[in-house]
């Protein structure tokens, strides 16, 4: 069937194919567009035949395109939408728009499309150019689980005056029963299915779930009313740690550590509302909280090892006082004592002929006074003054983070860790090997099983350690670490400035914010 025909050539549809007769060459090939554009059913796929046949007369025709239909929808893989194509000019398409919409309906029924048709204002159709025609409804994923946690106080340190006097007061131990709610999570909800455009269905995502973080020694999980609750297995002190909810076993001392109570070292948390006497020492693994309005005086050790130390008064050390935490360290003032604090160390008035070291050191930026001593940060010092006006000496120093090396540190300390762990688990094998036969052992064989538990719970320790300085390590390195010595009021000359290799001592008043700008100590 001959769809096209001039003085130069013919144009053939047979069997879906179109083919090019020539009777007289010099067709120019840009001109034979304008044949396409007013045959859009052609689709032309094979130039180089076309420019050949153009130019030369043939005795048979060449086949150059195909024969497209009218009307064409297409599928898209996923089956979540359908575009139909019309391949007919604009003017035809004016001028039928019933028939096509017949067959358009026809096509769609017949390429099983129920779902998600949309109403096409056919008077608008492109020739040869996609229309969405049907649209599917994708699924919805179900709403993510959300966890909720107990509400604990901030622990911020508050400097109150009543006119008489000023108080250090902060929320610090929140104590809780056994059984108490300390969180829960609303469960991961399923989603609303969807719907391709052939009417099948497709199934929705779950909400992503979440875990509830705790400690397992300490709190459990129970189902509630569709939702997992969490409860405390124990009585003790809530206490939350890089996002982890545990409850600590609580000591509460009404009156003061002393001769009546010894030394405490207890696993858990301690408060106290009295004092730490002079030369008796707290060592704990939780928070440790001091409640007495006039602090402690010439106690020898007060220690968290992963916690933080409230002292509600002030610390008179007299040269013995040592006061260690793996967390924060909150104190109203400081006489004459080391304080090493994991993170920050807050002071609510001053530190006189002390030596300090944290994460961050701040004191109170409105009055707070650094006067004597050596206070060392890895990150930030804050104070209102430095020294006094009789030039006592007072060193500042940021010794700053070496990231290669801290990394460097931690590769090592965790290759160290492995093997202990790994003697760990084999001397625990022997023991276990022996208990079942220990009434038959000898006096000899006797004595080197005690030496082994010995070893054991030694290793165990020291492995504890080594695990405790990784993990601050890793915390240090996630910090900021911007080196900057802040005094708000008054840097009085004697106080040394040292901030990584850069260092200088002060000749003059001054204040401001110390740092390094362009490798050089801007003071």
């Amino acid at each position: 069937m001959v769809i096209h025909e001039n003085n130069f050539f013919k144009i053939i549809k047979n069997d879906g194919k179109v083919y090019l007769q020539t009777q007289k060459p010099g067709f120019m090939l840009k001109d034979f567009e304008t044949v396409v554009r007013q045959n859009p059913r052609i689709k032309l796929t094979n130039f180089a035949l076309l420019k050949k046949g153009l130019n030369e007369v043939s005795d048979s025709p060449v086949e150059i395109g195909i024969w497209l239909p009218s009307i064409v929808i297409e599928i898209s893989r996923d089956k979540m939408s359908a575009s139909l194509f019309v391949y007919e000019t604009a003017e035809y398409i004016k001028d039928n728009v019933q028939s096509i919409q017949k067959r358009v309906q026809k096509l769609l029924a017949e390429a099983n499309i129920i779902h998600g048709i949309l109403n096409v204002n056919l008077e608008n159709i492109v020739t040869a150019k996609a229309t969405l025609i049907a649209q599917g409804t994708p699924p919805v994923k179900g709403e993510d689980a959300q966890i909720i946690y107990l509400e604990l106080p901030e622990r911020k340190p508050v400097i109150r005056e009543d006119g008489k006097a000023d108080y250090y007061d902060m929320n610090f131990i929140y104590e809780i029963e056994e059984g108490e709610w300390l969180g829960e999570k609303i469960h991961a909800q399923p989603g609303i299915p969807g719907m391709n455009v052939c009417g099948e269905s497709i199934p929705a995502p779950w909400g992503s779930d979440l875990p509830l973080k705790y400690d397992h020694k300490s709190a459990f999980e129970v189902e509630e009313d569709g939702k997992t609750v969490l409860r405390s297995k124990i009585s003790g002190v809530v206490e939350e740690h890089e996002g982890m909810v545990s409850v600590n076993h609580h000591l509460p001392i009404v009156g003061d550590v002393g001769i009546e109570t010894g030394n405490i070292e207890f696993n858990g948390s301690v408060s106290i509302k009295g004092t730490v006497q002079p030369g008796f020492s707290v060592v704990a693994n939780g928070d440790i909280s001091i409640e007495h309005p006039e602090g402690v005086s010439g106690a020898k050790l007060i220690k968290s090892l992963d916690g933080d130390i409230f002292i509600r008064g002030g610390i008179f050390g007299l040269g013995e006082t040592r006061v260690e935490a793996g967390g924060d360290i909150f104190v109203k003032h400081v006489n004459d004592a080391h304080l090493v604090a994991g993170r920050n160390l807050n002071i609510g008035f001053y530190s006189l002929g002390s030596n300090l070291s944290a994460h961050s050191i701040l004191v109170d930026e409105r009055k707070g006074k650094i006067i004597g001593g050596t206070v060392i940060a890895k990150s930030t010092i804050v104070t209102a003054c430095s020294g006094n006006r009789l030039e006592r000496p007072t060193e500042l120093i940021i010794n700053c983070i070496n990231k290669a090396q801290s990394l460097e540190t931690i590769q090592y300390k965790a290759s160290l860790l492995k093997s202990m762990q790994e003697d760990i688990v084999e001397l625990e094998t022997q023991i276990e090997r022996i208990l079942p036969v220990i009434h038959s052992l000898t006096q000899r064989q006797l004595e080197a099983l005690e030496l082994s538990k010995q070893k054991l719970a030694s290793n165990k320790e020291t492995a504890l350690n080594v695990d405790r300085e990784i993990k601050q390590l890793m915390s240090d390195l996630r910090k900021d670490n911007k080196a900057e010595i802040h005094v708000t009021k008054e840097a009085y000359p004697g106080t040394y400035i040292q901030i990584g290799k850069k260092s200088t001592v002060l000749t003059s008043i001054t204040n401001g914010r110390f740092l390094i700008e362009n490798g050089e100590l801007n003071v």
